[in-house]
């Protein structure tokens, strides 16, 4: 029996990923993160990031749409316009937010949204999956602060993939490097592989 058409649409439908970049120096990772991401059959990758990361990788490294704050802006003029959060959040069925540096755990665990890419997490539909992988100094992880905000995104429903512990590049060693992008790319799989489950169930 030949499948319905909706259901075939759905099926040849690319699983959408949005990537939040921070101001961590693990921001270095990203042009990998994006590279091995799409290396997954079936992916679309949209990029987003905040002023602080650029410091850290060169656009050009980035094979897909990058975002940053002067997007949202230049693109709305008047009411009818496109709003760039409200319309990236409905795009995306994964976020996953890789590296997730400490001052923006602490403006998500708030609810702050004073950037592009904190508006969309915080219009993000709880209903989808969304990801995270903090990163930063090891005395800023232990901070007890940093328990706490991570705890509060979890009881949001995000997920956590937790920090590792290395010599950083500050050249402290300890608990804080973000988690190795293969670990990231395989929680991500993990994602999808449910999603497929339920799309054929």
């Amino acid at each position: 029996m030949e499948p319905h058409p909706t259901a075939a649409s759905l099926v040849e439908r690319k699983f959408h990923v949005l990537v939040g970049v921070t101001g961590s120096v693990a921001a270095l990772k990203l042009p990998l993160l994006v590279s091995k991401l799409l290396d997954i059959p079936g992916l679309e990758v949209t990029v987003i990031t905040t002023e602080r990361a650029k410091h850290f990788y060169s656009p050009q490294d980035i094979p897909v749409t990058l975002y940053s704050d002067s997007d949202e802006w230049e693109m709305w003029k008047h009411r009818s316009d496109p709003v760039l959060h409200i319309d990236l959040r409905r795009w995306a069925d994964l976020m996953l937010v890789a590296p997730l540096d400490a001052n923006t755990l602490g403006k998500v665990a708030s609810g702050i949204c004073d950037n592009l890419l904190t508006c969309v997490i915080r219009a993000w539909d709880c209903s989808k999956p969304l990801l995270f992988c903090p990163a930063m100094n090891t005395t800023m992880w232990e901070h007890p602060l940093t328990a706490q905000q991570v705890d509060q995104l979890k009881s949001f429903g995000y997920v956590e993939i937790p920090c590792v512990y290395k010599k950083l590049v500050c050249g402290d060693q300890g608990l804080g490097a973000m988690a190795e992008v293969e670990t990231i790319v395989d929680k991500v799989k993990e994602v999808l592989s449910q999603h497929n489950g339920i799309q054929q169930s």
